[in-house]
């Protein structure tokens, strides 16, 4: 083969290989990678900076978000995880989790996320200080339903506005004010 037709193959597999369309979509079971970058702007909720282990030894509120990445669901509320961030930031320990990491045995102990799981995805609980646990929903949980769960087990007043998720974007959300 001449150098000139390796050079046309060469570019043209460069043009496939960069024109090619994404196939990323927040209503397919599709993995597209983590999905809080991708659909709610927020690559740091992953890896979670608190241990359910560690916050719960420290009396702190935790809030445990089971999820998928390659679930049209867990995309969905992905959005809504991102606005806990925002609103609550260091008043909790969010602690989001694939629930592939989790262990698929039954377990007794209570500093295991594998306690607190029912096997369905998205799913989210608010465990207070003393350990109660005050919300445990699965599905798509309305932000003002976790809301009033975190400020009852953190004593702290919630937003004072109603936050609704604004979408600017088919992949990124932010909170905004209704």
């Amino acid at each position: 083969m001449s150098h000139f037709l390796k050079s046309i193959l060469i570019i043209g597999l460069t043009i496939l290989f960069v024109i090619s369309p994404v196939d990323a979509a927040r209503d397919t079971d599709s993995y597209d990678g983590n999905i809080f970058p991708i659909y709610a702007g927020n690559g740091s909720l992953v890896p979670p900076s608190s241990t359910l282990e560690d916050s719960l030894k420290s009396n702190r509120t935790s809030v445990i978000v089971y999820y998928l990445d390659d679930s049209s669901t867990s995309k969905a509320f992905a959005p809504v995880v991102s606005a806990l961030k925002l609103v609550w930031g260091p008043a909790i320990d969010l602690i989001p989790l694939t629930t592939d990491e989790l262990s698929r045995q039954n377990t007794s102990n209570s500093s295991d996320p594998s306690f607190y799981w029912h096997g369905i995805i998205p799913q989210i609980v608010v465990i207070d200080g003393e350990g109660n646990v005050l919300l445990d929903e699965e599905g798509l949980v309305p932000l003002d339903t976790i809301n009033e769960a975190i400020s009852k087990a953190t004593g702290l007043d919630g937003p004072k506005e109603k936050i609704t998720i604004k979408s600017f974007n088919e992949y990124n959300s932010e909170p905004a004010k209704s």
